[in-house]
């Protein structure tokens, strides 16, 4: 069943037949040159074309289910999903192409469009076809075959996977040879309604919708005040190299980063009305349409001003007034963020959209807390709390730790998440530690009963600094995992082969979860970019499912054998790639140890 509404909307009914199926829209065809023309078209289509991004809607637990064709075989083809407010389960699949539907010149390959125009109330409408006898002169008789059973004939053939996602990253699928088929792209959402946008072609490098990054993706924050922030990140190659229209457009918030603009779009709908939408058929209203993302009549309102007290009309609660704020500042690549309140917290996210596609990509989003109004106060450590501290590009942050019992030692746990720290520890005044902190590293030291103690961390002269840190007075209360001396990650370079490498890694005598990670870098790529990589205290859950290898438990009560030692096979020949192995501890946090970058055997 389907609804329609005015204004006039086309719909283009293209469901293969069992028997005879019908060809999809190509790039190819003339008719489909026409139809992209206006994306609208493809608004209500389960057909996603050829290099153009659509945006759609799902209810929740309610599945959708969209078809593209490849031609030929050894066809590149890349698939983008872009969940906009609520993670997205989908999977791409693919069928084999029956040989009718590849025929040429036949009367059952006849394109089919059709138009219908409601006015003034929806309409309920289907479209059956059943096949003509071979005597037949082309006046068929009989009923008209159901429309449902008609989708069923394809919506029940389940094609071989090809690719699963679950989750709220903007997640590709890419093939430089894909095989030729009906290839089927199903999503799910099973927390709320929500939106998101499908992005698929045939040639994925001449397109390049989305502007790409620079090597260092991330927002520097440059300057901290009381009420602004001064950001500034690296152009996009799109615009400095390819000489594309770029724009950067900067989101702010305070409760949390953004993966994309689709779900920045979202949040700052006036109206979250499609969150609440009614069943299909039980009480939609010509008003609801314009809460599903199509343009609402202006004068409807005004000429039928009794729906709005009609049962059949929805009274929409009013939203609560998002604190979001979305600015576009053209090609520049500087910005200071004004009118911010002193002492908060403060999201910021960078999106680099290409004018000519309308298309997107996210940088790696940062945060930053303005300045007091006041003097900064110390801050107080409390004994085996984990502390998250943020220092400016060259900024300094003072703690106070004065353990309320008396002690033998104190243990001090710094993380830094970024570029190194200097840090200095004094006890009643008298100097006991300073050194340069990159990584995790841990220090003891002597106590002293009814000791205070002041830490002292300057940032980087590169930029902003994150980092946690530790202080208690019991040794068993340790929220970081252990480590070993010696956190490299060692690759056997005998055991090397096209499709897999070997590596080790030493552990400890405490029993914790390893979890290593893969992920395919480019040749040229080197240990100066591994430091540009982002926040470093960021675990295993931001990371891609697909780059996951595997997690194991692994200890030793001797140190001297604390080593394990794991095979990662299934890669490219002559391909580079950087490993990661996470320790998690009891207390939940994590802690990465130094990436490798390992390269496969070219020739076997």
């Amino acid at each position: 069943m389907l609804l329609l509404r005015c204004p006039l909307l086309l719909l283009l009914l293209l469901l293969p037949l069992h028997s005879r199926p019908q060809k999809l829209p190509t790039r190819d065809e003339e008719l489909f040159q026409m139809q992209i023309r206006d994306k609208a078209f493809f608004h209500d289509s389960s057909v996603i074309p050829d290099g153009a991004e659509i945006s759609s809607y799902l209810f929740r637990d309610t599945p959708k289910r969209y078809f593209f064709v490849v031609e030929e075989d050894n066809t590149p083809l890349a698939v983008t999903v872009t969940p906009c407010d609520a993670p997205l389960e989908w999977k791409l699949s693919v069928q084999e192409l029956p040989e009718e539907a590849s025929g040429e010149g036949s009367e059952d390959n006849t394109p089919l469009a059709v138009t219908v125009t409601p006015c003034d109330a929806p309409l309920e409408w289907k479209l059956s076809v059943q096949e003509l006898p071979e005597e037949a002169s082309g006046e068929g008789s009989g009923d008209p075959e159901p429309l449902e059973q008609q989708k069923q004939q394809i919506t029940n053939e389940e094609g071989t996977e090809l690719f699963s996602y679950k989750g709220n990253d903007v997640e590709y699928f890419v093939s430089s040879s894909s095989p030729s088929g009906l290839y089927q792209l199903d999503l799910l959402s099973t927390e709320k309604d929500t939106h998101f946008k499908v992005y698929a072609t045939t040639t994925p490098e001449s397109d390049q919708p989305y502007p790409e990054l620079p090597y260092d993706p991330r927002i520097d924050v440059t300057s901290l005040g009381r009420t602004t922030v001064t950001l500034a990140w690296k152009p996009s190659p799109t615009a400095s190299l390819l000489r594309q229209p770029i724009q950067y457009c900067i989101v702010i918030n305070k409760e949390h980063n953004f993966k994309s603009l689709c779900a920045v779009e979202a949040k700052l709908s006036s109206d979250d009305a499609f969150m609440m939408a009614p069943k299909p058929g039980l009480d939609f209203s010509p008003f609801d349409f314009a809460h599903f993302g199509f343009p609402a009549d202006n004068n409807s309102g005004k000429e039928r001003g009794f729906l709005k007290s009609s049962k059949f009309g929805r009274q929409t609660p009013p939203k609560p007034r998002v604190d979001l704020h979305r600015v576009c500042i053209g090609n520049k690549n500087i910005f200071t963020v004004s009118d911010l309140k002193p002492d908060t917290q403060y999201y910021f996210d960078m999106f680099a959209v290409n004018t000519n596609t309308n298309m997107s990509t996210a940088y790696v989003g940062t945060f930053a807390r303005t300045k007091e109004e006041a003097k900064q106060k110390t801050v107080d450590l409390k004994d085996g709390k984990v502390t998250d501290v943020f220092i400016k590009r060259k900024g300094t942050k003072f703690l106070r730790f004065a353990p309320v019992s008396s002690h033998q030692k104190v243990t001090f746990s710094v993380h830094s998440c970024l570029d190194a720290v200097q840090i200095q520890v004094r006890r009643d005044g008298k100097l006991l530690l300073s050194q340069s902190v990159e990584g995790v590293r841990q220090f003891q030291l002597r106590g002293k009963a009814k000791a205070k103690y002041l830490i002292r961390l300057k940032g980087s002269k590169k930029g902003a600094s994150m980092l946690k840190i530790l202080a208690t007075t019991r040794p068993n209360k340790q929220s970081f995992p252990s480590l070993p001396e010696d956190t490299r990650i060692k690759a056997f370079d005998k055991l090397r082969t096209c499709s897999s490498v070997t590596v080790a890694w030493l552990g400890t005598q405490e029993r914790n979860k390893f979890c290593i990670y893969k992920r395919e870098v480019d040749d040229n790529y080197n240990e100066e970019q591994k430091k540009r990589e982002q926040n470093q205290c960021l675990g295993p859950d931001t990371r891609k499912k697909s780059e996951k290898v595997l997690c194991k438990y692994f200890h030793s009560q001797n140190i001297q054998k604390a080593v394990t030692t794991e095979t990662i096979r299934g890669l490219q020949p002559g391909k580079s790639y950087l490993l990661d192995v996470y320790v998690i501890g009891h207390g939940g946090h994590s802690v990465k140890y130094q990436s490798k970058l390992v390269k496969t055997r070219k020739f076997c």
